[in-house]
C-alpha cells in the first residue's frame, strides 16, 4: 500500500470496492459551495489533515479504476503510523470497507429506489468518522435548512479550527473538542448559534474532551440501539440527531432518521404525494430496505440535491 513519502508525491494508495464511483462521489461532496472542510474538482478533493502533530494538505484521487491515490500536497510527510490512521479515515469517510451488492438488489427490486440506484450507482455513504465533527453537524442541522446549517458549520470552523493558507485557498481543521473548554456560550450567540445549540455544543466538547463518550465506545455497545441510547442521554440530543449519527459517523446502515424533513420531502416528490409522509407511512415504505435504511436514505436525499 505504500509508495514514495515526499512533497507533492505519493504517500500510498488503496484498493477500491466493486460498485464504487469517485466521480458520483464527488459529485455529492460539491453539493454545497458553501463547504469549509475540503474542496473539490472534476479530478479529485483536497483536505487539511494534522498528521504527526503536523498540517498537511491531502489530496485524493483516482487515476485508475481501482485504485484510489492518496498524495502530499503540502506539508511534512507523516510516519507509517499517522499514514495509517489516515488511511483507516479515508475508507471509513467513503465507506470502502463496505460490500453494495446486497444493497444494489434491494434497490432494484424497489421502484421508489431504482431509478435513483441506476443514477447513482456507485455512490457510498459519505462518512464523518470524527464523533464531535459528526455530532456537531447533526446540531448545527437541527430545525434549519441546509445552507444555513453550512454556514453555522463554516463560522464556528473558522472561528475555532486550525486552518492552512495554500494555492490562494484556506483550507480548514474542524476544531477539537478541547478548544472549547473555556469558550462561554455568549461566544457561540455571536456565531447565531441559538442558545439550546450552543449548550449541547459545549456538552458533547466537554464529554469527547473528558473522555466520557467516544466513538470507539459507541461502537462497542452491543446494539446500534444501545449507542443511541447512550446518545440521547445528553442533553439536546434527540432522535433525529442519534440517528443522523448512528448513519454518518456509526457505520449503521440500519439507521433511519424518519423525522428528517429532506427525506420526508423526497418520498413526497419521488411518489407525487399531497404531503409529506408520517414517520410511521415511512417506517412501512421501509420494510423492503431492512438492513439498508440508511443507504436508502443517502440516495432519496440525492433527489433534493
Amino acid at each position: 500500500m505504500w509508495g514514495r513519502r515526499g512533497m507533492n508525491d505519493l504517500l500510498f494508495e488503496l484498493p477500491l470496492p466493486a460498485l464504487f464511483d469517485f466521480d458520483v462521489c464527488l459529485e455529492y461532496l460539491n453539493r454545497s459551495p458553501l463547504e469549509c472542510l475540503y474542496r473539490t474538482d472534476q479530478q479529485g478533493v483536497t483536505r487539511y489533515f494534522i498528521l504527526d502533530n503536523m498540517p498537511v494538505l491531502i489530496r485524493l484521487t483516482v487515476p485508475e479504476e481501482s485504485k484510489l491515490q492518496v498524495t502530499l500536497l503540502h506539508g511534512t510527510a507523516p510516519g507509517p503510523e499517522a499514514q495509517e490512521r489516515l488511511a483507516r479515515y479515508i475508507m471509513e469517510w467513503f465507506d470502502l470497507g463496505r460490500d453494495l451488492a446486497p444493497f444494489y438488489r434491494v434497490a432494484e427490486a424497489d421502484p421508489l429506489l431504482q431509478p435513483l440506484a441506476q443514477q447513482h450507482r456507485g455512490l457510498r455513504i459519505v462518512g464523518i468518522p470524527d464523533l464531535f465533527e459528526a455530532l456537531c453537524w447533526a446540531i448545527l442541522g437541527q430545525q434549519v435548512n441546509l445552507a444555513f446549517a453550512y454556514r453555522l458549520k463554516h463560522q464556528l470552523t473558522a472561528a475555532y479550527g486550525k486552518s492552512l493558507e495554500w494555492g490562494g485557498q484556506t483550507y480548514y481543521e474542524f476544531p477539537a473538542p478541547e478548544v472549547f473548554a473555556e469558550v462561554e456560550l455568549e461566544e457561540l450567540f455571536a456565531l447565531q448559534l441559538t442558545r439550546s445549540k450552543a449548550r449541547t455544543v459545549l456538552e458533547v466538547a466537554a464529554l469527547i474532551a473528558s473522555g466520557g463518550l467516544s466513538r470507539e465506545e459507541l461502537l462497542a455497545k452491543p446494539s446500534p440501539e444501545a449507542a443511541e441510547q447512550r446518545l440521547l442521554e445528553i442533553r439536546g440530543v434527540g432522535p433525529w440527531t442519534s440517528q443522523y449519527v448512528r448513519m454518518r459517523c456509526l457505520d449503521d446502515t440500519t439507521a433511519f432518521p424518519v423525522g428528517d424533513v429532506g427525506l420526508q420531502n423526497a418520498v413526497k416528490f419521488l411518489t407525487g404525494m399531497d404531503r409529506k409522509p408520517t414517520p410511521a407511512e415511512l417506517v412501512q415504505l421501509a420494510q423492503p430496505w431492512r438492513g439498508w435504511e440508511a443507504y436508502a436514505t443517502f440516495y432519496l436525499w440525492r433527489a433534493l440535491y
